[in-house]
């Protein structure tokens, strides 16, 4: 196999959750121009992405869903199954965040970051970990981790979501050792600040603070992720199974 056939993902059935737009739109392209087909799990409306990604000759179905809720999730990857069979790649990118002092935070807000950015990362894992080994066909399953689980974001106060990414990276390294006994890899992705809607709406003198710390002094672009998503979901990484890319222009270094 060639270093340029190692990094195709012909014939592969993806699942991107929060594809409709963002990181995982973006992913969701790249992942056909290179020839995944691909189902979108978002609570969003996905035509945008289903409609490109046709477009790039390759199939394409979007599911509604609220990623943390258990039976959303067992019936979306019953659709998968029922269109694709099998599940080879999960990037697993759904995601929120809310940017409240911890003594002004509600339960209930901390307990809906978690929801979403750990507990229902689990229950899409799980999801996809269970299609893999029933099929025996091994696997790739990327976890959207971020910079803020390895440190505290200034000047912007957002503990939960700092926690919650941590906890996806543990995560990450648990499933890495449990499932590569199935020949299933599991890795994390951790951006820096991306230049997504959620990010872009921040207040200027946020902005202005984030760019006079980190080194490039300016945000990531959602397909400046690409490449290393399509390494962590094709034969290129045959042997990375529980790492944590970091992709945040040096701004963990300074």
């Amino acid at each position: 196999m060639s270093v340029l056939e190692k990094f195709m993902l012909t014939g592969k059935k993806a699942v991107i959750t929060g594809g409709g737009r963002g990181i995982g739109q973006s992913i969701a392209f790249a992942f056909a121009e290179v020839g995944a087909d691909i189902a979108v799990l978002d609570l969003m409306d996905a035509t945008e992405t289903i409609e490109k990604v046709r477009a790039l000759g390759r199939e394409a179905i979007s599911i509604k869903i609220d990623v943390a809720n258990e039976k959303d999730v067992e019936r979306a990857f019953l659709q998968v199954e029922q269109k694709f069979t099998n599940v080879d790649v999960l990037f697993n990118n759904a995601g929120i965040c809310i940017n409240r002092p911890a003594e002004n935070m509600t339960f209930e807000e901390w307990r809906q970051v978690v929801d979403v950015d750990l507990n229902a990362a689990f229950l899409v894992a799980r999801a996809a970990g269970r299609n893999m080994i029933k099929n025996k066909r091994g696997g790739s399953i990327i976890n959207t981790a971020s910079m803020s689980g390895h440190i505290v974001n200034f000047p912007q106060e957002q503990c939960a979501y700092n926690s919650a990414k941590a906890g996806l990276i543990q995560l990450t390294k648990s499933l890495a050792v449990e499932w590569a006994k199935y020949n299933i890899r599991v890795n994390a992705l951790s951006p820096g600040y991306v230049a997504t809607p959620m990010t872009l709406r921040a207040p200027q003198e946020w902005k202005d603070v984030w760019f006079s710390m980190g080194a490039t002094r300016r945000m990531c672009e959602p397909e400046e992720l690409q490449g290393a998503a399509l390494y962590l979901a094709s034969n290129a990484s045959t042997y990375t199974t529980g790492s944590d890319l970091i992709v945040d222009g040096a701004f963990t270094c300074t």
